[in-house]
């Protein structure tokens, strides 16, 4: 598909009007969203491993850091309560065809999603207000269920993202949504490849993120073992999790051959079905021709079929209103991998140079790496998602529903859509505040940071009271 071809498919005058403005507010909210989720499934586990050292070793640092970082987790957790709020009602309001017609059949994941918001929230509150009012180990035990109902709540909702993309539990007859088996959905056969690449997604953005944080203070010169453990508990499950992640994605991509074929064409760069196919990287598609690609023989066809001879099927087996944008389906997936392999083959550097008995924070270029690391990880993960959503297109349930049919006619979303960034932009600059204010408090010396509404702020206000 060209250039015109592409902006002859986007800007059809058969398109109705809250086309346009509901994709542009589904990806604002999800790419923003979807940081603050990692957090939530990844966070409170580094929190329990520093927690847990702290009691075990009886080790202050570690036990000042979880205090730190849980108090950091409550921030984002508000912040992303409002985001995921705003998600929740976007799904109906941008998308009235899809939740009018398949409402029953998503209505499981959506309602257990929504319980496993209120465990997590509940947990986290104890565990802030239980810092030296519990004992230490029950208190360590409350991130537990604050974890797992992170993690339950993410795989509800990407089990949604993944019945999108291999529909099941339901049978369509005479036009209508019939025979609905909302635990069929949820566990459609995708999910647990889906979920998994996800899940290990989120470690390695919050692993190297916060690193990261720690490596800009040691830039700063401050080297002492608050930075150091700082930076090597987050930093090791990034390490894992990157290593993990190419092998995950790559079960992942070896189910598109058979379940959508035009989103692997997409991806490869694949005009025509050739055998073997090369590896396509970079390159442009215009006026459907493939301008400015490097091709390696014979390495398409490995990658994406696990063979020598198997074929990458080309975008010529694919009616042309089935095609998906496809230099930022391309684009996006190759941005995914090389940042992704870049990332992995920095932790196998850095662990070499550690396994080599030798230091690599003492030189300041590993810090610099690290210090980017974390917003590279984010690129990564946002990069997989364009792949991943734009590349089902033209379809928003893949081969039952398109797009187009599940959009409304209601022109005025773009005021939504303009409300909504100016939202987004002042949580944003309220988050950043917000953390920036607490450091410094922290680098003052002020060791902790009372909630205003929590029971050491009561405690206190009450003893000023005049008469007490």
């Amino acid at each position: 598909m060209g250039v015109h071809d592409l902006a002859r498919q986007l800007l059809t005058g058969d398109d109705p009007a809250g086309l346009m403005p509901a994709r542009e507010q589904m990806a604002l909210s999800l790419g923003w969203h979807i940081v603050l989720a990692c957090f939530g499934v990844a966070f409170p586990t580094m929190i329990f491993v520093v927690h847990r050292r702290g009691v075990v070793r009886d080790d202050p640092v570690a036990l000042a850091l979880a205090q730190r970082w849980s108090k950091v987790s409550a921030v984002l957790f508000a912040i992303g309560a409002v985001s995921g709020t705003v998600l929740s009602f976007e799904m109906g309001l941008l998308w009235p065809g899809l939740m009018g017609r398949f409402g029953d059949v998503l209505g499981l994941p959506f309602a257990f999603e929504g319980l496993s918001f209120f465990v997590e929230a509940i947990f986290l509150g104890i565990y802030l207000y239980g810092w030296g009012r519990m004992p230490p180990r029950r208190h360590l035990l409350m991130v537990l269920p604050m974890a797992a109902a992170g993690v339950v709540g993410t795989f509800c909702v990407i089990s949604v993202n993944a019945w999108m993309n291999a529909p099941a539990g339901f049978r369509i007859v005479d036009g209508r949504v019939t025979d609905v088996n909302p635990w069929a959905a949820m566990f459609n056969s995708l999910v647990w490849l889906q979920f998994t690449h996800m899940w290990v997604g989120a470690y390695m953005v919050v692993g190297f993120v916060v690193s990261g944080v720690y490596a800009v203070g040691m830039l700063r010169g401050r080297r002492d073992a608050h930075h150091r453990l700082g930076f090597s508990v987050p930093f090791a499950f990034a390490s894992v999790a990157a290593l993990v992640q190419p092998l995950v994605g790559h079960l992942l991509g070896s189910t598109l051959v058979d379940r959508q074929p035009a989103k692997l064409a997409a991806f490869e760069l694949a005009i025509t079905t050739e055998s073997p196919s090369p590896l396509r990287v970079g390159g442009l598609l215009v006026n459907d021709q493939v301008r400015g690609a490097l091709d390696i023989p014979v390495l398409g066809s490995l990658i994406a079929r696990g063979s020598f001879t198997e074929p990458v099927p080309g975008l010529d087996t694919i009616p042309v209103q089935d095609r998906p944008p496809v230099n930022i389906t391309h684009w996006a997936f190759q941005s995914m991998i090389g940042l992704g392999t870049l990332l992995a083959l920095a932790v196998l550097v850095f662990w070499f140079a550690r396994w080599r008995r030798r230091d690599p924070l003492e030189h300041r270029w590993v810090l610099r790496f690290a210090a980017v690391a974390g917003p590279l990880a984010v690129l990564t993960l946002e990069s997989g998602w364009v792949a991943t959503e734009v590349g089902r297109q033209p379809w928003v349930v893949y081969g039952v529903l398109r797009t187009t049919q599940a959009a409304g006619s209601n022109s005025g979303l773009w005021w939504l859509l303009a409300a909504t960034m100016v939202v987004y932009a002042g949580m944003t600059t309220g988050a950043v505040v917000v953390l920036r204010s607490m450091a410094r408090r922290w680098r003052a010396g002020q060791t902790d940071l009372p909630s205003p509404y929590g029971p050491q702020a009561q405690l206190r206000d009450a003893a000023t009271e005049p008469g007490r």
